[in-house]
């Protein structure tokens, strides 16, 4: 069965617009995934999270497993019926936990144990029980543990996660029953291009139905990330979906599509917004500035979201202000949204071929920011 259709490739880079196929629909790539770790995108409703443009969410294998436990969820109809989303839903497997949660954990081949950072049980995951776990969730498409490695990390160490990796990939695979859900695979290495090869290679050889590019944005940088996913993405099969995991400003994203990414996901949207920091065509704006104090404009002028047409950045600097919840649902909202518009953009400019100019220029200008930040 074809589960990914390449409708378009741009023929002065390797960007492509293609179509993601799931049981519960089909994804039009490039796509961002907003976060819902523990079953839900924090403080959006699944309505508000449609009318922002998002097409797949995706939830994390290890916060759920904790709670309210996979026999809960599976109980209750599976993990579409209890986050009250029909669209496609993709789990990560846990293995961002091992680098995240690490003075919780302890890891070898077998598996890693962590210790909760609930209530201090000690809980075993390995490769068989990530992959068990997430059939019985029911996602659209699952991924193997994997293991991430900080920035630096030591040769060794970069060596043992790929070796660890690929083993673990192929026990995944072995473990995998649910023939309704795709299976991803995680490319990793750092910034280390050789062992990234090997990777990719091993992973490869094994069979799967997409592959991700993990260990990246943890403090490598820009360029880094992008040297390292225009190398990987280029050992990946043609005819299958490629995932940038973690990466989320808009740079960072124009620039993995051009290297050939179809898929993203990141905390940042919601993240920044509840934390009073708006995304803009013009840059970011801090929404507990002084200067917005009788501001009657709306966050970004012609945007379309709910935020936007309703309320006024005086609004929702006094709701940050006084404490008031709505203040970061709705930042988090405008966020989602943009992030959704410049996705709709990139597929726009993909499909009449002007990607390629439209990119450079949007580089430049988020590059700019950058370096007034600076």
């Amino acid at each position: 069965m074809v589960t990914f259709q390449i409708l378009h490739q741009d023929p002065n880079t390797k960007a492509r617009r293609g179509l993601l196929i799931t049981k519960h629909g089909q994804v039009e790539t490039p796509a961002f995934m907003p976060i819902g770790t523990a079953g839900a995108v924090k403080g959006i409703t699944p309505q508000q999270l449609k009318e922002t443009g998002a097409n797949i969410i995706l939830a994390n294998t290890y916060h759920l497993m904790l709670r309210p436990g996979v026999d809960v969820v599976e109980n209750l109809g599976g993990l579409h019926k209890f986050m009250a989303w029909d669209r496609p839903i993709l789990t990560d497997s846990g293995g961002y936990q091992i680098f995240s949660l690490s003075p919780l954990t302890k890891v070898d081949n077998d598996g890693v144990e962590f210790t909760s950072h609930i209530d201090g049980a000690k809980i075993h995951l390995d490769a068989e029980t990530a992959i068990k776990i997430q059939n019985r969730l029911a996602a659209d498409i699952i991924m193997c543990l994997d293991q991430c490695t900080p920035f630096p990390a030591d040769q060794r160490q970069l060596k043992e996660a790929v070796e660890r990796t690929i083993h673990w990939a192929r026990h995944c695979k072995q473990a995998h029953t649910n023939s309704n859900q795709l299976l991803f695979a995680i490319v990793q290495g750092g910034i280390n291009l050789q062992l990234r090869t090997r990777c990719a290679s091993e992973l490869i050889n094994l069979g799967f139905d997409g592959y991700a590019i993990g260990g990246l944005s943890v403090g490598e940088g820009h360029d880094n990330m992008i040297q390292t996913v225009t190398h990987t993405t280029q050992l990946l099969p043609q005819d299958l979906p490629r995932y940038l995991m973690g990466a989320g400003t808009a740079a960072d994203i124009i620039a993995a599509v051009r290297a050939g990414i179809d898929m993203f996901d990141c905390v940042l949207p919601t993240r920044n917004g509840r934390n009073a920091f708006a995304f803009t065509e013009n840059g970011s704006v801090r929404m507990r500035n002084n200067a917005h104090i009788e501001d009657g404009n709306p966050i970004e002028v012609g945007c379309d979201c709910y935020c936007c047409k309703n309320f006024s950045r005086a609004t929702i600097r006094h709701f940050f202000n006084c404490g008031e919840m709505l203040g970061p649902i709705l930042v988090s909202l405008h966020n989602l949204r943009f992030y959704q518009k410049l996705m709709a953009k990139i597929r726009l400019t993909l499909e009449n071929d002007d990607f390629d100019a439209w990119a450079a220029e949007q580089l430049k200008k988020y590059r700019s920011f950058d370096t007034a930040k600076n």
